[in-house]
């Protein structure tokens, strides 16, 4: 039976990658006018307008009335939350309703294949691809793709820490509002909630038994994925078709 930790030997790798340097340029001395002032203020107003996250009206799921925030990253529609859809085969992380609240519920893989609302589906191995390219602005064709920084770009600005209480938060720049979940095995056992953020993807591995999930941490920028088997419970992040 694979190990969950099966790719843990790729984020240590990639964890040693080195910050970009960002070189700043002097301004040329002597007084700007007016007509300079106002173009720098308009150009700066630009650029903070086409970094907002472009939001869609919210989706509301019919079945139970829930509401779902909608991001646009690239040519993709996310929900900006997780899927906190009662169904059976799901269960809030430590059998605690505050934690649906929280973060979504928790689902096996079989119940994750069919619990996005109509319109919308558990997004594939390429589906998650392209939103962790686009987030760090790469392009490449192998799949599943491990991304040394859209973990970074995808959490929330806070909410992430690890078991001593060091933050782990990240910049949110496109408005997927990650949150760490944790996850829960099949031992019924939960773990990692407040530090890993673990989706399940409808891609299988190898054969019926196994199935891929992404991943992101919260004592790293990476984004990177695992495959499991489909009786461990992942939360579902949903796709528009």
């Amino acid at each position: 039976m694979p190990q969950f930790f099966i790719l843990l030997f790729l984020v240590i790798a990639l964890a040693g990658c080195g910050q970009q340097k960002v070189v700043v340029s002097k301004e040329s001395a002597g007084k700007k006018s007016s007509s300079s002032v106002i173009a720098e203020k308009s150009s700066s107003s630009e650029k903070v307008e086409e970094s907002k996250p472009e939001e869609e009206k919210p989706f509301i799921d019919s079945r139970d009335g829930k509401k779902y925030k909608m991001v646009k990253i690239g040519t993709q529609t996310w929900m900006a939350r997780n899927l906190n859809y009662n169904a059976n085969g799901s269960k809030c992380y430590e059998n605690k309703p505050a934690n649906c609240d929280k973060y979504g519920r928790l689902y096996d893989w079989a119940t994750a294949m069919k619990a996005c609302p109509r319109g919308w589906r558990l997004p594939k191995n390429e589906d998650w691809d392209k939103l962790y390219r686009f987030a760090d602005s790469t392009s490449g064709t192998d799949s599943p793709y491990i991304s040394e920084s859209a973990g970074k770009y995808l959490k929330t600005v806070s909410g992430w820490k690890d078991e001593k209480g060091k933050p782990g938060n990240g910049e949110d720049k496109y408005g997927f509002s990650a949150l760490p979940g944790g996850f829960c095995d099949h031992d019924s056992r939960f773990n990692f909630a407040g530090c890993w953020a673990v989706w399940w993807s409808a891609s299988e591995y190898d054969h019926e038994l196994y199935a891929y999930n992404q991943h992101i941490i919260c004592t790293d920028k990476v984004a990177y994925w695992s495959y499991n088997d489909k009786n461990y419970f992942f939360s579902v992040r949903c796709v528009k078709d």
